[in-house]
């Protein structure tokens, strides 16, 4: 979380963030599969990261997945930045918040839609916002 924008101390996290929230957005922790608030949840109206606030996803662009966790076929632009992820012996790609560095899940390419993106999103690394 270090080369984010928005810097914050540990500290300050645990301030702000509940116990689960902490452990998803900074320690880069997931919460267990079909357990989530978000999973199967399905309103307009627009996603955005429980550490800053930053807009992440639209409602519209949320699909059931069957994986477990909220999934999103497209991100708002420049709102999400990708890292490589190599932990427990796989290959992956990591997302994070652009604006604070939070950990929100990992991006897949064997989604249904038009990008073949699954977006496979924490729900307690997100909020629901109505338009």
């Amino acid at each position: 979380m270090s080369d984010s924008p928005l810097k914050k101390s540990k500290t300050d996290w645990k301030k702000q963030l509940t116990s689960l929230e902490y452990h998803i957005l900074i320690e880069k922790g997931t919460e267990a599969p079909f357990s989530g608030k978000y999973n199967d949840f399905y309103f307009d109206g627009h996603f955005v990261c429980k550490g800053c606030g930053q807009k992440l996803f639209l409602g519209k662009h949320k699909f059931q997945s069957g994986c477990g966790w909220p999934s999103f076929d497209q991100s708002i632009k420049g709102s999400v930045s990708y890292l490589p992820d190599l932990s427990h012996s796989m290959v992956r790609t990591e997302i994070i918040c652009s604006h604070c560095g939070g950990h929100l899940g990992h991006i897949f390419e064997d989604g249904p839609t038009n990008t073949r993106n699954r977006y496979c999103v924490n729900s307690a690394s997100i909020q629901h916002r109505d338009i």
